[in-house]
């Protein structure tokens, strides 16, 4: 299996300390060796760092550590492969366009009888189960809406529906954001935490680094990280059950 990591925020934050605790993962302390992406949003644009390297020990890896980028809508992903060998094209998030706006997904489980799945305008890159997910998606959402809808907040209620029919061939944990908006769908491992004044130190599970957040926000701050596991042993984590979603936006569960 894979590993998800999400963060919706109010104001444009980075996401430095949780993407730390979640390389490790990438072949430290996790199996999930075979690749990594992370997707970050700045206004209506978007920036992508993939490797099919495992994550803890790769230079894109640490340049991205280093360097805080601040959005307030991110999607990473760190790939244990079992459908699709391991390469650049197999490697999360994937990003596709829709009424002249990227949204970004990254998946973990496995499907199985997917192959009626057959998207008639997305076509898959490389051979994942994943990325045929998406682009079935992605159909399925502009067959419903052709034209961009007023209100976006029903195009991630209307993808949530859609995921129950993928839960039915699987696993299937994903993450979906235009930039603006965050969906998280689970069906077996997903937790959220939302972070908002009064701030606390937090320790990571997986490196031993802790960040006191009162230093690092202002009282106004809101922001809402999403990952398969918690990353940090010393905060409440909210686990999300089977065939659950929460959608967010500017880190609010709405």
């Amino acid at each position: 299996m894979c590993e998800l990591l999400g963060m919706s925020a109010n104001v444009p934050t980075d996401i430095c300390f949780s993407f730390s605790g979640l390389l490790e993962r990438g072949g430290n302390t996790g199996p999930h060796k075979d690749g990594w992406g992370i997707t970050f949003y700045e206004g209506k644009g978007c920036r992508t760092f993939k490797d099919p390297e495992p994550s803890y020990q790769s230079e894109i890896a640490k340049l991205v550590k280093a360097y805080p980028i601040k959005s307030v809508s991110v999607i990473s992903h760190i790939r244990q492969g079992n459908r699709g060998r391991v390469c650049l094209e197999n490697t999360h998030p994937f990003t596709r366009e829709l009424w002249g706006r990227e949204l970004t997904y990254a998946h973990n489980g496995q499907l199985s009888n997917y192959h009626d799945l057959k998207p008639q305008y997305y076509r898959p890159v490389g051979n994942t189960d994943s990325e045929l997910a998406f682009c079935w998606l992605l159909d399925k959402i502009r067959e419903k809406y052709p034209k961009r809808p007023s209100n976006m907040a029903s195009v991630f209620r209307y993808a949530a529906k859609l995921s129950h029919t993928l839960r039915e061939k699987g696993v299937f944990n994903m993450l979906l954001t235009d930039g603006v908006f965050v969906l998280a769908y689970c069906t077996n491992n997903l937790h959220y935490i939302t972070r908002r004044a009064p701030f606390g130190k937090a320790t990571l599970i997986d490196a031993d680094m802790v960040v006191d957040f009162q230093q690092e926000t202002t009282p106004n701050d809101v922001v809402t990280v999403i990952a398969t596991r918690p990353l940090t042993n010393d905060e409440r984590w909210q686990k999300m059950g089977p065939g659950e979603f929460a959608l967010f936006k500017m880190g609010e569960l709405i």
